[in-house]
């Protein structure tokens, strides 16, 4: 891990705040957090000092106002430093709090007590450097659309011989492992999680840990689709995939060849004008879309078999 990194401050419109998030997720960042400045919101991101010279700073900073611009918003402020590790590790996590979702979630971060009263099925969390917090539109999205699939009567299952209990799910680009513990909470019995980067994988089995589910239960691996069909034993029932548009083309034909004919599939990390490529991909390799969410400019695909 970096000794020293790139603190970013970037104060905004509200509106701008989730294709804030998405720009420097796309960047590199490692953490993100806000908070409301008045009638404006400030955006925290860091980024390893390694990955970063000043003048992709100043490229970033032409894509913010690029990207606000293009909507009618004003342009965003965006001013950096140098903080050592021990600073990052500890500053946006400051800004962090328990978040519902749904009607059935309570992301609680790891540092803090949790609630002593609480009806929602609790998912401590402390992501370290991986993706997936429950702040961004794309995973409130994607933990939605699994409520929606492990509802009392979920028409995912219906006149199938899978019932919820028995669901086994595979989570490309999982991130932090949130949508895998979400989707066993809600009564799945097993995830295979995969993530490219080896810091996710490991911020997946920490979480795991946190929150008490046994390793037999969500099996991880690095790598992608290809990696993972190495590990199944035969076809998942659902598929969460929460990464970039461009990456969920690619990897269309290779997770349709892990489905069966009853499988279904949550597809999010999609910017609103790229949803109709990615369900063309889907389209071609034999998914129906079944619903679009939206949220702001961030859409998610429920699709299933045809």
């Amino acid at each position: 891990m970096a000794n020293t990194w790139w603190e970013l401050q970037i104060l905004c419109e509200p509106d701008l705040e989730e294709s804030i998030f998405w720009r420097l997720e796309s960047f590199g960042c490692r953490g993100t957090a806000s908070e409301t400045k008045a009638n404006s919101c400030l955006v925290r991101g860091y980024l390893p000092q390694f990955q970063a010279q000043l003048l992709d700073l100043a490229a970033l900073s032409l894509w913010l106002r690029q990207d606000a611009l293009c909507v009618g918003l004003s342009a965003p402020t965006l001013h950096w430093q140098i903080i050592d590790e021990e600073d990052w590790s500890s500053s946006w996590k400051q800004h962090w709090q328990p978040q519902e979702i749904g009607d059935r979630f309570l992301i609680n971060p790891a540092w803090l007590p949790l609630p002593q009263t609480s009806e929602r099925l609790v998912i401590k969390l402390d992501p370290g450097v991986a993706f997936g917090t429950g702040a961004h539109a794309t995973t409130q999205l994607c933990l939605e659309s699994l409520e929606m699939r492990f509802a009392e009567v979920p028409p995912s299952f219906a006149d199938t011989n899978t019932q919820p209990n028995d669901v086994v799910i595979a989570d490309i680009g999982c991130g932090s492992g949130i949508l895998s513990i979400g989707a066993l909470l809600l009564g799945a019995k097993k995830a295979y999680a995969v993530d490219t980067d080896p810091l996710a994988v490991q911020s997946t089995n920490s979480n795991r840990i946190l929150n008490d589910i046994n390793a037999e239960k969500i099996v991880t691996a690095q790598g992608s689709v290809d990696v993972l069909a190495k590990l199944l034993e035969k076809p998942v029932d659902g598929i969460v995939c929460n990464i970039l548009a461009d990456v969920i083309i690619e990897l269309v034909p290779q997770m349709s060849a892990i489905a069966k004919s009853t499988t279904w599939g949550i597809f999010s990390g999609i910017l609103l004008e790229q949803s109709k490529a990615v369900a063309d991909a889907l389209e071609k390799n034999g998914w129906v879309v079944a619903t679009l969410w939206r949220r702001k400019e961030w859409c998610c695909l429920n699709v299933r078999r045809s």
